[in-house]
């Protein structure tokens, strides 16, 4: 069976499902195809079960920083009730609500395990073996996004069937034990999850920090903050090897040491994937990330009909930023089969992506919450930037100490010395995720400083943490 359509989306995650509106709202007919849930990692496995997880215990936590409050606090999570909470945020594993969506926007789904097949051609393969073939008449979006990676290197960890992400956020009981492989946003997010919990965590990382990504403050407060929580926290340690046997795996470090626990959490990165989804059918190499160019456009392929958005592009792995991504393609593809634009995308319109490059906005959903945008000092310096770096103790403001008796937060302000310019923000604290907007506006806007001086915060909130920082700064 062919069947012909102006757009082939290949993933279903919420990345290819903005793409797949965006084309439809431009007059093209679009088909998603998706082997798994629609809705993809994020909604059942990543984003929602992890928050969903992460909130009561949160909200558990912030009601004990406020007299008056913790007296009411007279026992522990009920787990039975959290896992429930994060069943029903994840529609119990049913995608039937996003189908419902598709369905309704007129855009076709098209489930089985899809692969390209030669320009504009994808080849279907449904659930019962059936094979289908669809044509693109414009273009071809890939939306595979990513897979956990357990490597090899690490002697056993393979044979031992760790936990991924999956795992954990899917999880039906709490171990006694855990170990966390890692140090990044899924292993401090889980390290704290389960040991709010119970369960006795030990996590290792084989840098001096945790959260490279992001300012070393960030990674030392969550670092100290996860010790208070109970968690073993080994910075700086190899592991070479994890035997399982029956219910106990063991965790062999560098220095000889060994720690045994009844689960552990592999959290060492994500791979694309890409290894099976036919790129050798039109000269890319299978398993690897895929250039793009600021259209979302994959030069290395002749006739500008390949796209590929989201993870496996690897200019942002986040959620939000993919669908960013899927937003901008979908508008490239539908204005370029209308012959509506050229081949030259002007940075900041809503045909490139240009956020990618020096505005993304993230959130870690630890405790406390660390929030970042744009450029680390570390990072604007190595771009060339003259910079001037302002720093704020958040527990010193009004807002801050009014929301929690024992407020812990910290904040900084990288600027463009020249152009005086924020390039980065970055905010570590309670609830500090919903001061992150304002940040992104100033660093996208490109709003001056003795304008952004001028952008009154409300008093008694933690916003005020933008008067100290223009007031270090020399406002």
């Amino acid at each position: 069976m062919e069947t012909t359509y102006d757009v082939i989306v290949l993933g279903g995650g919420p990345t290819g499902e903005n793409v797949a509106d965006r084309a439809h709202r431009g007059g093209l007919r679009t088909a998603v195809v998706e082997a798994q849930l629609v809705g993809g990692e994020c909604s059942y496995w990543a984003c929602i079960p992890s928050k969903a997880l992460l909130r009561p215990a949160a909200a558990r936590r912030a009601a004990l920083a406020v007299d008056g409050a913790k007296e009411a606090v007279t026992g522990d999570l009920d787990m039975d009730a959290v896992f429930a909470r994060r069943d029903y945020m994840t529609s119990h594993w049913s995608d039937a609500g996003q189908v419902s969506w598709l369905e309704g926007a007129g855009i076709a789904l098209v489930r089985g395990y899809g692969r390209l097949a030669g320009p504009k051609t994808v080849e279907v393969t449904a659930e019962d073996g059936t094979l289908s073939t669809l044509r693109a008449e414009h273009a071809v979006v890939l939306s595979t996004g990513t897979v956990a990676s357990v490597p090899a290197q690490i002697d056993g960890l393979v044979d031992a069937r760790p936990w991924i992400s999956r795992d954990a956020t899917s999880a039906r009981a709490v171990p006694r034990r855990l170990a966390i492989l890692g140090g990044g946003v899924v292993a401090v997010e889980m390290a704290t999850a389960f040991a709010s919990f119970g369960s006795q965590v030990v996590l290792f990382e084989r840098a001096d920090r945790l959260l490279g990504g992001v300012e070393p403050f960030a990674g030392e407060m969550v670092a100290t903050a996860l010790r208070d929580l109970g968690a073993d926290v080994r910075l700086g340690v190899t592991v070479r090897a994890v035997t399982r046997n029956g219910g106990t795996v063991t965790v062999e470090v560098g220095d000889g040491g060994s720690v045994e626990a009844d689960e552990v959490l592999c959290a060492l990165g994500r791979r694309p994937a890409t290894d099976d989804i036919g790129l050798e059918t039109v000269g890319l190499e299978p398993g690897g990330w895929i250039d793009v160019d600021d259209s979302l456009r994959v030069g290395a392929v002749e006739g500008g009909w390949l796209y590929a958005v989201g993870d496996i592009n690897h200019r942002a792995l986040l959620t939000h930023m993919g669908k960013y991504q899927g937003r901008v393609c979908g508008d490239v593809v539908a204005a370029r089969a209308r012959g509506e634009m050229g081949d030259a995308t002007q940075a900041w319109s809503r045909f490139a992506a240009s956020a990618d490059h020096a505005a993304v906005a993230q959130v870690i959903f630890s405790d406390p919450e660390v929030a970042a945008v744009g450029l680390n000092e570390a990072a604007a310096r190595a771009a060339g930037y003259q910079v001037s770096v302002v720093g704020c103790d958040m527990a010193s403001i009004s807002g801050a100490y009014l929301a929690s008796d024992h407020y812990v937060g910290q904040a900084k302000l990288v600027v463009d010395a020249e152009r005086e310019v924020v390039l980065g923000a970055t905010f570590v604290g309670p609830d500090v995720a919903e001061l992150l907007h304002s940040a992104t506006i100033a660093v996208v806007g490109e709003v001056p400083i003795p304008r952004l001086w001028h952008a009154v915060a409300s008093f008694p909130t933690v916003s005020e943490v933008w008067l100290r920082l223009l007031e270090a700064y020399g406002c």
